[in-house]
């Protein structure tokens, strides 16, 4: 379903994303992958969807070598795939049932098809009587549930879902991984970023940590992979502990 290399990726101004990363991801399979901040967890997923091109090594998505795909490509790549985006990416002017319809419309979907399909998703994720309502009047948990259908509707093959529940309270988180977990077991491959160890502890799924750009652990103990994540998150911040010290002391010599 998912390959990677020896995939490397070093952006313009130097900065090393991601350092000789292999890994295999299933078809069917659910997925976190967590790591502090700027480890190339983000890099990682916009590589997937081909946001971004690796700078050396090689990547398959559903049979399909993506590594040098032509840009006029993609959207036929990314028709396989579902995204969900932490700030929900919603169209404030459009009711419910467009905002989700959009996709479809997006693809060509017939007014029909589009008619059947879309209450059918919305009661998925329980949303069916809120059909009319303008995102503004939903709360941050159905926004995102709202979000959640978008990328179901095309029926997809892949849901990248980046940092779903970083706007919702604990109650909503558990609910839309729930959600997710639930749409895994149809078949559906499923990768979710997340900072949430408690959530993960919740779900018993393989764990992929990244940390400075490599895959530092990939098994499917949580608490294994969350102990190796909090050692570097730690040593993370005793070196930005370091580096305010001697900013401080420079500060105070001037």
């Amino acid at each position: 379903m998912i390959d990677f290399n020896n995939v490397s990726k070093t952006y313009p101004n130097g900065t090393h994303a991601l350092h000789d990363v292999s890994i295999h991801i299933d078809k069917g399979e659910f997925a976190f992958i967590v790591g502090a901040s700027g480890a190339g967890k983000s890099t990682f997923l916009k590589l997937i969807m081909h946001e971004e091109s690796p700078s050396s090594g090689e990547i398959i998505v559903n049979n399909l070598n993506i590594t040098k795909m032509r840009r006029r490509k993609v959207p036929y790549l990314r028709r396989h795939m579902g995204i969900v985006f932490q700030d929900f990416r919603l169209i404030d002017k459009m009711n419910v049932f467009d905002n989700v319809a959009f996709a479809m419309r997006a693809i060509g979907s017939s007014a029909s098809s589009i008619k059947k399909r879309v209450p059918y998703i919305l009661e998925l994720v329980g949303l069916k009587n809120k059909m009319k309502n303008k995102p503004s009047e939903l709360s941050g948990g159905e926004q995102q549930r709202v979000s959640l259908a978008r990328a179901l509707v095309n029926n997809p093959e892949i849901i990248i879902a980046d940092e779903p529940t970083g706007n919702v309270d604990p109650e909503m988180s558990h609910d839309i991984i729930q959600l997710l977990s639930e749409i895994n077991d149809m078949g559906t491959t499923v990768l979710v970023v997340t900072h949430e160890h408690d959530l993960v502890r919740q779900f018993n799924k393989r764990v992929i940590v990244i940390d400075h750009g490599r895959v530092k652990s990939d098994t499917k103990n949580p608490e294994a992979a969350l102990a190796f994540d909090a050692e570097y998150e730690d040593i993370d911040e005793i070196i930005e502990g370091i580096a305010l010290h001697r900013e401080n002391n420079d500060a105070i010599a001037e």
